[in-house]
């Protein structure tokens, strides 16, 4: 690259100095604190254990869907144990524990459960160590817990085939990253964004996601890094440490239109209005979004409630948890025989006992084998005998 040919934002003169439109953002950020204060009621008005409950929902998406985005998937029962587990909510049996999973949580919930404490290189890099516990990202031995050398040339974004790579964006060379860093987590610590009254909390997560990605410090992790940052700061501006949506989920859903408006700001000027007016749009969408599980989660308390006098085996309770945390696939006399570690003819007995009851029934689209599903709470028999 030469050095007179300005191709990315972070070799402006003016850099790192971001600017945005306030009047712009300003009906976008109204709607956004009237959802967050919305949502926020909602979640106070439940008690303890339903709050604790859609707090390890929201989290373990969260955790699936930032490694998701980059093309990480990750065992739902193992993420979600590992959350219950540090979170200290009852779930029944765990999964086993998997210390690669339990780096992702880690730095998850130090993010939002630590977000008074100040960011630091060393928080960074203990994040970074715990998402790369062995010292490799797939088959490849990075540098953990240090930024990137570019040893191996240039930190660039990249797709395609490797005959004919697209080079989407090429970051700040590994000798400028000290100073890069010092400059982003000092103007993270301050409390407010500028001297201008004008400044909205909500909007430094957008600033602080897309500063740390645009710097890339470190070898490999940066996008779910940076989605941590931007956390952190929603927690600050939230004053709360319970997450109660996932802004990781909704990107991961417009994950396209994500990596195309950070490829169009990377290569822009110093003006973030678009790139700030998609993501209060993505927050937007993520806490509306939320409704659906805050749904689940009453929709989980009343079966229990109105069940709560039936007498049901372990392995019973077990898939029927399961089942409504949101199965994935078809449930099969096999798949509950497995899951229950149990006999097929065992596994049977426990599904007719609770079609019996009005529990389960048949599902419509089974296919080849039969596979079941829990009743409609309209349509559940009200004998709990």
């Amino acid at each position: 690259m030469k050095s007179d040919d300005k191709r990315y934002v972070w070799q402006r003169n003016d850099w790192p100095h971001w600017f945005y439109d306030h009047k712009r953002l300003a009906p976008l950020l109204a709607q956004l604190h009237l959802a967050q204060g919305y949502l926020l009621g909602r979640m106070h008005d439940l008690g303890l254990d339903l709050r604790d409950q859609a707090t390890l929902r929201i989290l373990t998406e969260d955790v699936l869907k930032t490694s998701e985005i980059e093309g990480e998937t990750l065992k739902l029962d193992s993420v979600r144990s590992s959350i219950a587990r540090k979170l200290g909510v009852d779930i029944g049996a765990l999964a086993p524990s998997d210390r690669h999973v339990d780096g992702v949580v880690d730095m998850v919930l130090d993010a939002t459960r630590g977000h008074n404490i100040p960011l630091t290189t060393e928080r960074l890099f203990g994040w970074h160590a715990a998402m790369f516990p062995t010292g490799y990202s797939s088959l490849t031995k990075i540098r953990v817990g240090q930024w990137r050398d570019d040893a191996q040339g240039p930190m660039q974004v990249v797709s395609g085939p490797m005959h004919r790579q697209k080079v989407h964006y090429e970051a700040p060379p590994a000798a400028l990253l000290d100073a890069e860093m010092g400059n982003f987590l000092n103007w993270f610590s301050m409390d407010n964004l500028s001297v201008d009254s004008q400044d909205d909390p909500v909007v430094k997560a957008g600033l602080a996601h897309l500063w740390f990605v645009t710097v890339h410090p470190f070898e490999d992790g940066n996008g779910r890094i940076a989605r941590a940052v931007g956390d952190m700061a929603l927690a600050r501006a939230e004053k709360s440490a319970q997450r109660f949506y996932s802004l990781s989920a909704q990107i991961q859903r417009e994950r396209e239109e994500y990596y195309d408006r950070l490829e169009a700001t990377q290569k822009g000027d110093l003006d973030v209005t678009a790139w700030l007016e998609w993501f209060l749009g993505c927050l937007l969408r993520a806490i509306q979004s939320s409704n659906e599980t805050l749904a689940q989660v009453l929709a989980k308390a009343r079966f229990w409630q109105h069940w709560a006098g039936m007498p049901l085996n372990d392995r019973q309770i077990k898939l029927l948890n399961k089942l409504l945390d949101g199965f994935d696939g078809k449930l099969t006399s096999s798949k509950w025989a497995a899951i229950g570690k149990c006999s097929q003819d065992t596994a049977l007995r426990d599904i007719t006992e609770l079609m019996e009851r009005g529990v389960l029934k048949k599902s419509e689209a089974s296919g080849r084998s039969t596979s079941y599903e829990l009743m409609p709470s309209g349509d559940q028999a009200c004998d709990q005998t």
